[in-house]
């Protein structure tokens, strides 16, 4: 039941992103996803509560709900950015793609062989849903900011996936991966403030623009 719940609201905050064009509510969007997969780690072991369960649903919403947030709306005051301007695919397509993308996962969700029972029915749409719409971003969107929020959506739909179908996954690895994409938006929210810095944007079609005439 919790669960349901708690995909469904993570389904719905895919859908409202991919029609935001205020990156402080993207923002806070993609902050929100990280407390909902916190929660969904402590409803996906309700049965066989353990320190080590609430250790790391701790984590997740700490990191993806605080630590990341707060890196990227550093990130934003510096760069000086309030919206994303003329995507590469308008608003009003990618809330199209995004309605047109749940049937695709729930089709497709169906007909993939799971090795384990998942904690819902809605474990697998929901996780390749989310996976689908942080791809829309990361190609769909110029500001490079959104598309390290894109990342950020595409990584939580490939933890909603783990977190419901595998069972005893030992917690360093677990960790091990939240470092792995702490380091990740580190490094790039590092990137985009230097990236303002020198070319005073950060709209990644204009550097690749830049590249090509520099070859």
């Amino acid at each position: 039941m919790w669960s349901d719940t708690l995909l469904v609201l993570l389904a719905l905050s895919g859908v409202l992103l991919l029609g935001s064009s205020r990156l402080v509510r993207c923002i806070r969007i993609v902050a929100f996803q990280g407390v909902v997969l916190g929660l969904l780690t402590l409803a996906a072991h309700q049965h066989e509560f353990s320190w080590r369960t609430l250790g790391l649903a701790v984590a997740i919403a700490a990191l993806k709900g605080a630590g990341f947030p707060w890196l990227l709306s550093r990130v934003l005051r510096q760069a000086d950015v309030r919206r994303e301007v003329e995507p590469f695919v308008s608003y009003n397509l990618s809330l199209l793609a995004g309605t047109m993308a749940l049937p695709v996962s729930l089709w497709l969700s169906a007909r993939l062989p799971l090795p384990t029972p998942p904690i819902s029915a809605l474990v697998v749409p929901v996780a390749l849903f989310t996976t689908l719409a942080g791809l829309l971003l990361i190609v769909s969107r110029r500001t490079a900011l959104t598309q390290v929020l894109g990342y950020l959506v595409l990584e939580n739909g490939v933890y909603a996936f783990g977190v419901g179908l595998v069972e005893g996954t030992p917690m360093v690895v677990e960790l091990g991966i939240l470092l792995d994409v702490f380091v990740a938006v580190f490094v790039m929210g590092i990137a985009i403030f230097h990236i303002n810095r020198e070319f005073d944007h950060i709209d990644a079609d204009q550097l690749a623009a830049l590249h090509d005439w520099t070859s």
